[in-house]
């Protein structure tokens, strides 16, 4: 394998920034010489998060628009790729709520252990991983199973070098986006909280310019979302930006927080901030809301042309409070064609689970098993859209590790699958 020296490497560097569209418009604030000079002599693949991002971006880039669902295990992230979904988004607010790395039950506010989302963005792709195996052992390569995973860095879970390190373990674990929000790390909120804390417009850009060299120490071209509370968020730490200092209305917290007039405005000066470092730009909003969404994205589009949007179409919003039926049908399409090209669902995967556990087990308390043989029966209806978890023990790979047994042992006897009453009685005419 031939080396190249360190300034083959910085000149290689150098020339892809300037001549990838992939970096067109994009700033870094540091050199291809700092990049070469910190990420170590030996160059370490990153497969999954390198061909998740690349796919991610080629995606935002062609399509009318990316929808996603949030998902906080692997089997739901498993199945949204089999009904069709083309990438997962994995929501903070839902490691919080129930699958962090301290195995507790927590609000969106950052309470959680900063490997935790690191931690079920692996899984999901474990996941991937073996749907993928289970597949091809079966001599079919029907779904690309790797679809790329948007994942929360919440607020960097600090300053720079807390933003650098979470990038690095993000990529590590095969997210293919990151984003990361401009409120203080220590008070934050999820977005659609009150007493949001805003740090000033150069902090912000300082952990998106962290993230992104994280990204290029590591040699992958992670799509960085920037995502501003600004609409909302009326404090902030400190009036010694420039940017801010317009909307500080001089009133004083008791915290020592500086009072802003929070908004439209403000979320537009933060957006136009945080556009030369990052891929995307999210601003977060406290209900469906076309119109503002217009604005936000011509304000952004008048100094950058073309800058790629995202847009959280939460569960936090009454929809049809606020919307009527025509409108929420075409809401993600007249999104699209503003230019908010990834859209997601931040809770849908605790919205779903919640609700379908508590479908199940009201009806189950009063009519026992009546209820569960109609979940079931609903499984097997679903095998016409590609379904097919009603077989759990194919599902999950015990099919799979029959081969892996056999190879080993040609004569093996003790094959789980074959001989099972999942083999005797899910695998018939009607339920094959």
């Amino acid at each position: 394998m031939t080396t190249l020296t360190r300034e083959q490497q910085i000149a290689a560097l150098e020339k892809d920034w300037a001549e990838n569209p992939r970096w067109k418009g994009i700033q870094r604030g540091y050199s291809a010489a700092d990049v070469v000079r910190l990420r170590g002599s030996l160059p370490i693949e990153h497969t999954l998060a390198k061909r998740g991002a690349e796919k991610l971006w080629n995606l935002v880039n062609t399509e009318p628009f990316v929808n996603s669902l949030g998902a906080l295990t692997g089997n739901q992230a498993m199945q949204q790729v089999k009904a069709g979904l083309k990438a997962i988004y994995l929501s903070g607010w839902q490691v919080a709520g129930d699958a962090n790395s301290n195995g507790e039950m927590y609000p969106d506010q950052s309470l959680y252990s900063v490997d935790s989302v690191p931690k079920v963005v692996k899984r999901i792709n474990a996941t991937f991983k073996r749907a993928d195996e289970i597949q091809w052992s079966e001599g079919k390569n029907d779904i690309d199973y790797f679809a790329p995973i948007v994942a929360d860095a919440e607020a960097g879970f600090g300053g720079v070098l807390n933003a650098f390190e979470l990038m690095k373990g993000m990529i590590d674990a095969g997210a293919a986006g990151v984003h990361f929000e401009d409120q203080l790390a220590a008070a934050k909120k999820c977005g659609h909280m009150g007493g949001k804390v805003l740090v000033p417009t150069r902090e912000a850009v300082a952990k998106l310019v962290a993230a992104r060299l994280a990204a290029d120490t590591m040699g992958v071209p992670t799509v960085l979302l920037a995502r501003t509370d600004a609409e909302a968020g009326d404090l902030v730490t400190s009036d010694i930006d420039d940017n801010d200092k317009p909307f500080c209305t001089g009133e004083r917290t008791v915290e020592g927080f500086f009072r802003t007039r929070n908004g439209l405005d403000q979320a537009i000066s933060r957006g136009l901030a945080y556009a030369p470092y990052a891929d995307m730009i999210w601003c977060e909003t406290g209900k469906p809301d076309l119109a503002f969404a217009k604005a936000f994205a011509e304000a952004i589009h008048a100094k950058f042309p073309g800058k790629l949007l995202a847009y959280n179409c939460s569960p936090s919003f009454n929809w049809k409070k606020n919307l009527d039926d025509a409108t929420i049908a075409k809401f993600q399409r007249e999104l699209g064609a503003m230019g908010y090209k990834f859209q997601f669902i931040t809770l849908a995967g605790f919205h779903s689970l919640n609700y379908s556990m508590f479908n199940l087990a009201y009806g189950y308390a009063r009519n026992n098993m009546s209820a569960f043989v109609e979940l079931q029966e609903a499984e097997f209806a679903a095998a016409e859209k590609g379904f097919t978890a009603v077989k759990h023990q194919r599902e999950v790979g015990t099919g799979y590790f029959d081969a892996v047994t056999t190879t080993i042992e040609a004569q093996a006897s003790t094959a789980a699958l074959k001989g099972s009453t999942e083999d005797e009685q899910f695998f018939d005419a009607k339920h094959g």
